[in-house]
C-alpha cells in the first residue's frame, strides 16, 4: 500500500502541525532576564547588555529547551508517514505518540524547573543580588501548549484506533 496524502487523518495532520509549530518556537525567546526590582544603576547596566544576553532562544538555552520540540516534530512526521500502515496503527503507533508527547512535556517541565541552571552558581548569585530574575519566554509557553495539543490529539487517535479495531473484528 503506497502512501497517499489524502488518507492522512485530521488527527495526524494536527500532530504534524503541533511538531512544526513547536519547531518554530525554537526561534522565539525561551529564557528572559528581567530587572524590574533592581536599582537604577543595575537597570542601566542591564539595559546596555546585548539582546542575546538578555533574551535567549531555545538554541542558546539548555538541551531541555531545544530537544522536546524536535522530538515533537519527529513524532508528528512519524505519525503522518506510518499512520497509514495498518499494522503500525494496530501495533501501537497512537500509543507511542502519546508516550512521546508525555515525554516531551516531562522534558519541558524539567527545563522549566532548571531554568536558571543555564548560568553557573556564581552567575546566579550575582543575578539574584542585583535583582535580576530568570524567567520563561513566550517560546517556552507556546512549546508547552503545542506539546499538550499533541497529547490531546494522540488520545483521540488512540480512541479512533480502538474503534477501527472493533470494526475490523466484527467484519471477521
Amino acid at each position: 500500500m503506497a502512501f497517499s496524502i489524502t488518507r492522512v487523518t485530521w488527527r495526524e495532520w494536527l500532530g504534524l502541525a503541533a511538531g512544526l509549530l513547536a519547531l518554530g518556537t525554537l526561534f522565539l525567546p525561551w529564557t528572559v532576564l528581567t530587572a524590574d526590582t533592581a536599582t537604577p544603576e543595575v537597570q542601566d547596566a542591564f539595559g546596555s547588555l546585548a539582546q542575546d544576553d538578555v533574551v535567549r532562544s531555545a538554541w542558546h538555552s539548555d538541551p531541555f529547551s531545544w530537544v522536546p520540540p524536535l522530538v515533537l516534530l519527529l513524532v508528528g512526521v512519524g505519525v503522518v508517514v506510518f499512520g497509514q500502515v495498518r499494522k503500525a496503527r494496530m501495533s501501537g503507533l497512537p500509543h507511542l505518540w502519546l508516550v512521546a508527547g508525555l515525554a516531551t512535556v516531562l522534558l519541558m517541565a524539567i527545563g522549566w524547573s532548571t531554568l536558571d541552571w543555564v548560568f553557573d552558581s556564581d552567575q546566579r548569585a550575582f543575578l539574584a543580588a542585583a535583582g535580576v530574575t530568570v524567567g520563561a519566554g513566550v517560546g517556552r509557553y507556546l512549546g508547552m501548549a503545542f506539546a499538550l495539543v499533541s497529547i490531546a490529539v494522540s488520545i483521540l487517535d488512540i480512541r479512533a484506533a480502538r474503534a477501527e479495531s472493533r470494526v475490523s473484528r466484527r467484519r471477521r
